[in-house]
């Protein structure tokens, strides 16, 4: 019964020097995540540099994750921006960092690791944000229908689970106030629409699955607003998505609590009767 678990952890710097008073909870919850010891553990946006991980970084993770194989997908674009980090008790059989052909640098950004194992793809994604007044908008939806395609491509072979932060509220009940947020970027039409194309690509949303009808559970709170947990004025955009032929093998999804901390949440997904 393997489990996973995937987060946006917004800089593993700042939760390894944990020198604020987020960073420390960052670090508590980086550590809660160790002890609850997924059979494979993706991260998205590291903002590690192109170097890599510092010597105090790469012992830390070391230590919290001491028999874990390790994987990273950095941004040679941007420095310290964006970038992916994957965990595995398993050596997986094969690593790709794939371009998917998006549109400019988006492919240069460390955004997709991809684990292929005897029975499965396991894969991360943090997919491009539309940005302020949508300026990425076109771009952002070149990117859903390149990725759309490369996961489609790799369910041919044998089934994928991913994860990721998809910057997309799929419906009005995936987050808190849909009206007030109708051109903001991650709730527009067109990323939506996009999100229900790849779905229906041969893919599960595990969460919306065993909940179909569940109001008030998210997986991200703005920073920006200060009491945005506080009233549960989140969005779900963080999702693990399944092949179609995985469904029966759906056992639990859950939003990992991480207290008074806003940003993201990790997310776990448990499979029943399936080995990787």
């Amino acid at each position: 019964m393997p489990t996973f678990i995937s987060w946006n952890i917004d800089s593993i710097n700042a939760a390894v020097e944990h020198k604020s008073a987020r960073g420390e909870m960052t670090w508590a919850t980086l550590q809660h995540l160790a002890e609850l010891a997924p059979d494979v553990l993706a991260i998205q946006e590291t903002k590690l540099r192109p170097t890599g991980l510092t010597k105090k970084q790469a012992t830390a993770l070391d230590e919290l994750f001491p028999d874990y194989h390790r994987y990273l997908n950095f941004s040679t674009a941007r420095t310290g921006y964006s970038g992916t980090m994957m965990l595995s008790k398993t050596e997986p059989i094969a690593v790709t960092m794939p371009e998917i052909g998006a549109p400019g640098e988006m492919d240069q950004e460390g955004r997709i690791i991809t684990l292929e194992f005897e029975n499965a793809f396991v894969s991360t994604v943090y997919t491009p944000n539309s940005g302020r007044e949508l300026a990425r908008l076109e771009d952002r939806q070149a990117w859903d229908n390149a990725y759309t395609q490369y996961v489609q491509q790799l369910s041919t072979e044998k089934p994928v689970i991913f994860s990721g932060d998809f910057n997309v509220a799929h419906q009005e009940i995936d987050l808190k106030n849909p009206k007030t947020n109708r051109r903001s970027a991650g709730f527009t039409d067109e990323e939506r629409a996009d999100f229900t194309d790849l779905l229906a690509a041969g893919f599960v949303d595990t969460f919306r699955t065993l909940e179909p009808e569940t109001t008030g559970v998210y997986t991200w709170w703005s920073q920006i607003a200060k009491q945005s947990k506080i009233n549960n004025a989140g969005w779900r955009i963080d999702y693990y998505l399944i092949s179609e032929q995985l469904r029966e093998n759906l056992e639990s999804f859950e939003v990992i609590d991480t207290g008074a901390r806003q940003d993201h949440a990790p997310i776990q997904l448990t499979l029943s009767d399936f080995n990787l």
